[in-house]
């Protein structure tokens, strides 16, 4: 391919700075405890979270604290080439990270002896779907009414043609110098998800660190409205103080 980034404006049109348009919905489903659903560029991705239940088989349950289980799964027309339905490796690992990021803004104390399963469905992919299934996944927590002491918004930086970029698309992931997804939980200022492939000097580190930073707060706020929109909509004349 040739150059990403020309004269400063990326292949599709953005600044090194700007996320791709983005829309977060919550309580999509009926019948799941919570649900929702992101549109990140051309991800498209929908979560459901059942729980907090009883956990079957019984042996697997926690006496002090309930078990967080999570699939992340791409449907076979999610990506250019049919994928096979069966769990690749690289589902089951981002799986892992994904729990791994959400499970520290969870009170799982309050529900010992319990389970709760989250379940991530890709329906188009488009690059940085871990970090946009995080912040979908974060929504469907909250909506299911799961107890956690704050929303985990994701982003990833990264590097293009010695570029530091934010929210890198498909291309930039693939075609691009490093890629570093980041979630964090902005209220309280903690990192619940650090990752880096490629090589950054200790100075495009901390810039690509700040900008993923700043993306996740712009995702935060778009979580937070779409949970007041969800839940505080205003009767006609009625003003919100």
């Amino acid at each position: 391919m040739g150059k990403l980034i020309n004269d400063g404006i990326r292949v599709d049109g953005r600044r090194a700075d700007e996320l791709r348009p983005y829309r977060l919905e919550v309580g999509v489903l009926k019948n799941a405890d919570g649900s929702a659903y992101i549109e990140l560029g051309k991800n498209k991705i929908i979560v459901a979270v059942y729980g907090p239940k009883e956990v079957h088989p019984k042996h697997l349950s926690l006496p002090d604290r309930c078990i967080i289980r999570c699939r992340y799964h791409m449907s076979p027309f999610s990506t250019d080439v049919r994928k096979t339905p069966a769990p690749s490796r690289r589902e089951i690992e981002i799986s892992k990270v994904i729990r791994e990021a959400l499970e520290p803004a969870i009170l799982v104390g309050e529900y010992p002896r319990t389970a709760i399963d989250i379940f991530l469905e890709v329906l188009q992919s488009d690059g940085g779907s871990r970090c946009a299934g995080i912040t979908a996944a974060s929504l469907a927590l909250a909506d299911a009414g799961i107890s956690m002491y704050d929303l985990v918004a994701a982003c990833a930086a990264g590097k293009v043609d010695g570029t530091i970029v934010l929210d890198l698309s498909d291309v930039e992931d693939k075609e691009g110098e490093a890629d570093m997804p980041v979630a964090v939980m902005p209220n309280l200022g903690v990192i619940t998800l650090l990752q880096l492939d490629g090589i950054l000097t200790h100075e495009e580190f901390k810039r690509g660190l700040d900008l993923a930073l700043e993306g996740c707060r712009r995702l935060h706020e778009a979580q937070r409205k779409a949970l007041m929109e969800r839940y505080f909509k205003t009767a006609p004349n009625q003003e919100v103080e």
